[in-house]
């Protein structure tokens, strides 16, 4: 008899699947008629779409009046689950309810869950999960309850007091937030431009609750439950690991560079400056219309960029990431200089430098596809605003110059991919074809090192 060798899984494959899965029982579920207030199913498409976005913790939507105006409570709340399941993974919560349970972790889902946590190395892993669902439900818990107050008054502006309201819209927004998802379900479809310190509609003070408080979850949820982790841990800045530094300076650079140009450029408050700062990098709220940035060319670059950056490694976020933009700046210093790639007393892993630079190239090249495609599609709609929606999608942050509910269905199809492709990482669709994921390659010939002409 012919002994059957036992074939493993891919974990990227199985990563993918997830997801996939995810985001098909969310459609089933929003695709019910009574997702919506009027009783009449979204569509088949547009439940995808709805889906998918929460999932991926992106936040553009095709409801037409939005969100608030067009969901029932139960379409609500699935959406909220979508979002918390997306943000966080359903592997890492699966991890967490198991060793609730007192369930064993063996050494195929504890490599299931280093790839998933785009960990290096499988040594605390389970640790590391535990802290992830702590810090990530007690952020979002506090955070909710602090924005009460400004919910309610700003229910209370509209003849509409009730704290209940209040209570719930506050736990939405605080999931969407912290998963820097973008979703929100107050008045309208204008975000969260009410809320903005140039408005009449709250006091100041539930301005700078409000504003503040979101601020500090989309900081919380896009910086990475690695570098959290490891802050809490070490406390000191020289017993921090080389990730959490450069993560940690990159997210402060663009932060701050970020709001400086916003405010100068598009004319605005510093409050709101620093809040679409925040936001542009994949969380998708917004507290003036990105509609204007038609008229402010230089915000509208520099929003872009941000979103296209996005959030850290091991987030909520998506983005090519602040830790890959900071390594390919890194090499680009010191090959100019002729020098080693070394940074605070550590040298950078070649390897690692590659994928960078891969990462980058094929983000360029699927975001310069899909906005053709698109302009093929939809030749009606301007360039810019594709261009911006392409971007929005593919870094999974939400922000939209208002075309999002005028697509069509092969141009929501596009966006749809852009979305996945955006939450699950180009690396990883690519490091399928690697066979050889669970041991080394076994091929020792080398060949003759030989030169091509660059540049």
């Amino acid at each position: 008899m012919k002994k059957i060798k036992k074939r493993s899984i891919h974990p990227y494959i199985l990563i993918i699947s997830t997801y996939l899965s995810v985001i098909i029982i969310g459609l089933i579920l929003l695709v019910m008629p009574f997702a919506m207030k009027n009783m009449q199913s979204m569509g088949f498409t547009n439940a995808l779409f709805m889906s998918t976005s929460a999932v991926c913790v992106t936040g553009l939507s095709v409801m037409e009046n939005g969100l608030g105006a067009d969901l029932s409570i139960y379409g609500k709340i699935v959406m909220c689950l979508l979002m918390e399941i997306g943000g966080l993974s359903i592997i890492t919560i699966g991890v967490f309810f198991f060793t609730i349970v007192g369930a064993k972790i063996g050494i195929g889902a504890g490599f299931l869950i280093k790839e998933s946590l785009n960990q290096n190395t499988m040594k605390d892993l389970l640790t590391l999960v535990k802290n992830i669902m702590l810090i990530s439900f007690t952020i979002q818990l506090i955070c909710a309850l602090i924005n009460i107050y400004p919910f309610y008054e700003y229910f209370k502006y509209y003849n509409e007091e009730s704290f209940a309201k209040a209570f719930f819209t506050s736990i939405f927004h605080s999931v969407a937030s912290f998963n820097n998802a973008g979703f929100d379900i107050i008045h309208g479809s204008k975000s969260f431009v009410e809320f903005s310190m140039d408005s009449t509609v709250l006091s100041t003070s539930s301005k700078i609750i409000f504003n503040l408080t979101t601020m500090f979850m989309i900081y919380a949820g896009g910086i990475g439950f690695v570098v959290i982790n490891d802050v809490l841990a070490k406390r000191r800045w020289r017993k921090f690991s080389l990730h959490t530094k450069i993560t940690l300076i990159t997210t402060l650079i663009l932060i701050v560079l970020g709001a400086v140009i916003i405010k100068f450029s598009a004319n605005v408050n510093f409050m709101d400056a620093f809040f679409t700062s925040f936001t542009a990098r994949t969380a998708g709220f917004q507290t003036f219309e990105m509609a204007t940035l038609e008229d402010k060319p230089v915000s509208f670059v520099i929003i872009n960029i941000l979103m296209f950056i996005g959030a850290s490694p091991c987030s909520t976020g998506g983005g090519i990431k602040t830790t890959t933009i900071a390594i390919i700046f890194i090499a680009i210093f010191n090959f100019a200089r002729g020098k080693k790639n070394n940074v605070f007393e550590r040298r950078l892993d070649s390897t690692q430098i590659l994928k960078a630079f891969v990462l980058v190239n094929l983000a360029i090249m699927i975001i310069i596809l899909a906005t053709l495609a698109l302009l093929i599609s939809q030749s009606e709609l301007r360039i810019d605003r594709i261009l911006f929606e392409v971007v929005s999608a593919f870094s999974t942050t939400g922000l939209s110059m208002g075309i999002t509910t005028s697509l069509n269905i092969f141009s929501k199809y596009v966006i749809i991919i852009l979305m996945i492709l955006g939450r699950l990482g180009i690396l990883t669709i690519v490091g399928v074809l690697n066979k050889n994921w669970l041991n080394q390659p076994k091929d020792n010939i080398e060949y003759i090192e030989e030169s091509v002409y660059i540049g």
